[in-house]
């Protein structure tokens, strides 16, 4: 890439938590690739921050300002003027947006002579290549061929999360899909045996979408012996989930978040398609049923987390 007087590139970036975080490849080798720039995201807030905080970008600003509604229109929308300022200082601009028409594209165009390389919003689940090598692709446009596909996140110590002293293990009993989650009674007859069979503890996660099955979940755990996580800011997530011994969940953004931080876990695998969206750290290991997630059997889960707090319940 040639230099220029800004030195800034800007990723665009919207999307869920699981998208955003198998797009984290493409922020890691960015920042290696040019060290001296200035690295932006235009996304969800909420979610990009995870980037920010892991200092894998500079800034980020958010993708539902109602101002970038003119980007998005056709026959020369008028563009707001603090935004055509803004996409005017960058040189490169990267968008995953789903842009079939090129309408933001072209917009952008109107007010930047930054380079544009257009990257897929999703990837094609009918082709043999995982999201993330899926969403590096583009960068080969700037000979970039040997980064690496596995997402990383490293976190700043936090001393503002703490959980008592023991073995904790993460459980995300959600997802995006009520198809791709587990029993609840399931959950609780495995929380139930684990609770009273091992000396472990829980670190219940949830959003808005698992609020009642969290307080469920709950309610069978002794009070020292549990850490109701809910609705809280992602990178505070991160934290609690970096704390963890181990990790257990679903097909879901929470799981890529804890595959990121190199936790070690099990995921309860649905009908997904596994070689284009499961985790790619070595550490985590898919369970799948026959046919699906539904028919994972009780003993297996517990087996299961049994082998994986023997291997990893001491940390890392």
């Amino acid at each position: 890439m040639a230099q220029s007087k800004s030195g800034r590139i800007l990723v665009v970036r919207g999307g869920a938590i699981g998208d955003f975080i198998l797009t984290l490849p493409v922020f890691s080798v960015l920042r290696k690739q040019f060290p001296t720039i200035t690295l932006d995201v235009l996304g969800y807030p909420n979610i990009a921050q995870l980037a920010l905080v892991g200092n894998l970008v500079d800034e980020v600003r958010s993708i539902e300002a109602q101002a970038l509604a003119g980007f998005f229109a056709r026959k020369n929308p008028k563009l707001d003027e603090g935004l055509t300022q803004y996409f005017s200082k960058f040189e490169m601009i990267i968008s995953f947006l789903f842009d079939p028409d090129r309408i933001f594209q072209d917009n952008v165009a109107r007010c930047s002579d930054a380079q544009f390389i257009k990257g897929p919003h999703r990837p094609d689940e009918t082709q043999p290549l995982h999201a993330t090598e899926t969403f590096l692709k583009p960068l080969e446009q700037l000979t970039i061929f040997d980064a690496d596909p596995v997402p990383q996140l490293v976190l700043p110590l936090a001393a503002q999360v703490q959980l008592p002293p023991g073995q904790w293990i993460a459980v995300h009993p959600g997802s995006g899909s009520p198809l791709k989650n587990w029993p609840e009674t399931n959950w609780i007859n495995t929380l139930q045996y684990i609770i009273n069979e091992s000396p472990w503890s829980f670190a219940l996660i949830g959003g808005e979408a698992e609020v009642d099955r969290i307080n469920h979940l709950a309610e069978i755990l002794p009070l020292d012996r549990r850490k109701v996580i809910l609705n809280r800011p992602l990178p505070e997530v991160a934290q609690w989930l970096s704390l963890c011994q181990a990790f257990v969940g679903h097909d879901s953004g929470i799981t890529h978040l804890a595959s990121a931080l190199n936790k070690p876990g099990l995921v309860l695998w649905g009908e997904t398609v596994e070689s284009v969206w499961k985790p790619l750290s070595e550490r985590m290991t898919l369970i799948k049923g026959d046919p699906g997630i539904q028919d994972i059997s009780i003993q297996t889960v517990i087996n299961a987390m049994v082998e994986l707090m023997d291997r990893w319940g001491g940390g890392d």
